[in-house]
């Protein structure tokens, strides 16, 4: 990544005419890099930039991207949906690490980012044993049109990039997906609110 933010910006777009099924709304921003893609090794900004560079070169020579790996996921359980998605390449192979919904429990998988083959066995954990901010995060998931792979699509055409990660975020009482973007040399962060999310 440039250590030059220069190129970054923060804007609202429309989004009625770039996909039918799309998202009402996009915010686009790159004020700061994304904590999911922070290195947590030390506080240093030369070292949290060099890690996020590494982390984008093992993303670029993938050849599975994320709208892949969601439906491979989705795939092992008829009807499932993904409510959380991650490009991981800080060990071994490059992997996608994937939570499904189905059946009142979150799935999770991990996907060869290379080869799109299941690593190892799946886990599933109860709704129940969740606590009570992301039980009400996929419950609103589960009644709203859209689904992460949408809102993927939208961010990855909004922020002219391809996206690394994505996922549930809810803030004034509002569920948004949370869309992290590699543009150019850039992460940018594309906050998506879909139609009748508002207030679950």
């Amino acid at each position: 990544m440039s250590a030059s933010r220069s190129g970054m910006y923060g804007l609202a777009i429309a989004l009625s005419g770039l996909l039918v099924a799309a998202p009402a709304r996009a915010i686009v921003s790159a004020d700061s890099t994304p904590t999911i893609l922070h290195s947590e090794t030390d506080g240093d900004a030369t070292a949290d930039r060099q890690a996020v560079s590494r982390e984008i070169e093992r993303f670029r020579s993938t050849s599975i991207s994320i709208s892949q790996a969601m439906a491979i996921a989705e795939a092992r359980h008829a009807g499932a949906t993904t409510a959380d998605i991650s490009f991981d390449g800080g060990s071994g192979v490059p992997v996608y690490r994937v939570k499904t919904l189905h059946n009142d429990r979150i799935w999770r998988h991990t996907i060869n980012a290379a080869t799109g083959e299941v690593i190892g066995g799946e886990a599933a954990l109860p709704l129940a044993e969740l606590d009570h901010e992301d039980r009400s995060n996929l419950a609103a998931l589960g009644t709203i049109r859209h689904r992460l792979a949408d809102a993927v699509r939208v961010a990855e055409r909004a922020a002219s990039g391809k996206a690394i990660s994505g996922g549930l975020v809810r803030e004034g009482g509002r569920l948004n997906f949370a869309i992290v973007v590699i543009s150019g040399d850039d992460l940018k962060e594309v906050i998506l609110e879909p139609p009748g999310a508002r207030g679950k």
